[in-house]
């Protein structure tokens, strides 16, 4: 049973689930940095894996599909940004209201523009090209986990290393940072926090829209009712577990991968369907719970500096 699980094979489904994750967390973890916490990225990946397809379909090319996918989830994004930066609205409540939107009209379109329930799929959906490195076509198992993956794999590890060049190394990054830190610093210093804020939310919504257009395009080729199926909600908890840092986020989406990964592996073993879905979710809920864990214990331990230097 362990040697049939842990393979090469699970190692490259690992790599795949990941990168919707990632991509999405890094989007999240860009507004986290500003102040801004999106919980909507289950929605605009939703948005993003629709439109990718319908782009694809009647345009007939891939990268016309990715660009309609950005487009697509830029526009959520904008309202989002209105009524969260402009009205200064719940960004909690803003971005539950956008995923249930995003879910209904994903459904209605589905049905609207293709007649059809539940899922479409057909011939006419261009698939985005697989990336070949012939250097590692010689190297067995390197070959097998790591080579002729979608774009966006690539990308995304690329991603990682320029967010936090970003973040850390550009004024721009320090004005994120200042966004979500010091934002009355900020204004004082003449820079508008709300501008920063707006930045950060298109680049969000950029990334939703390459993970979007990965899931709908980078190897099915078509399109489910809900079909993120929790992945916003897994890059959200990335970000929580993550802190902000786009390595560690990379290492925690990479774990929440590999769950998910498992999980369809287990569905091949045998296992009930129901049952292997459970696993990166309860995954992302035993997560959480070392989070608020690690605050509790952190507050208790400010609790007692503050009574020890009282006493």
């Amino acid at each position: 049973m362990f040697r049939e699980l842990f393979t090469p094979q699970l190692l490259r489904a690992t790599i795949r689930m990941t990168t919707p994750i990632i991509l999405a967390a890094l989007g999240g973890l860009l507004t986290y940095k500003a102040g801004i916490f999106n919980i909507a990225m289950e929605g605009m990946i939703l948005v993003g894996a629709f439109s990718a397809v319908v782009g694809g379909y009647f345009l007939g090319n891939c990268w016309l599909g990715v660009i309609v996918a950005i487009l697509a989830v830029l526009l959520i994004s904008a309202i989002y940004g209105f009524f969260v930066v402009k009205l200064k609205s719940n960004e909690f409540i803003i971005g539950i209201a956008i995923n249930i939107f995003a879910n209904g009209i994903t459904v209605y379109l589905l049905r609207a523009i293709f007649g059809v329930k539940g899922a479409f799929s057909s011939p006419e959906i261009p698939g985005l090209p697989d990336v070949s490195f012939p250097l590692l076509d010689k190297i067995g198992i390197l070959n097998t986990i790591l080579n002729n993956h979608s774009i966006f794999i690539y990308l995304s590890w690329l991603f990682v290393l320029l967010i936090y060049i970003l973040i850390y190394k550009t004024p721009l990054g320090i004005r994120i940072r200042a966004a979500g830190e010091h934002p009355k610093a900020l204004e004082t210093a003449g820079v508008s926090v709300s501008k920063i804020r707006y930045i950060t939310i298109i680049l969000n919504g950029i990334l939703c829209g390459f993970a979007g257009a990965h899931l709908s395009l980078g190897y099915l080729t078509l399109f489910t009712e809900g079909m993120s199926d929790g992945r916003g909600w897994i890059a959200v908890a990335t970000v929580i577990f993550g802190e902000g840092n786009p390595i560690m986020t990379f290492a925690i989406a990479s774990l929440f991968g590999f769950t998910d990964g498992l999980a369809f592996l287990l569905q091949g073993l045998g296992i009930p369907d129901r049952f292997a879905r459970i696993v990166p979710h309860f995954t992302v809920i035993f997560a959480l719970f070392i989070v608020a864990r690690r605050a509790v214990l952190k507050i208790a331990r400010k609790k007692r500096e503050v009574i020890r230097k009282e006493t």
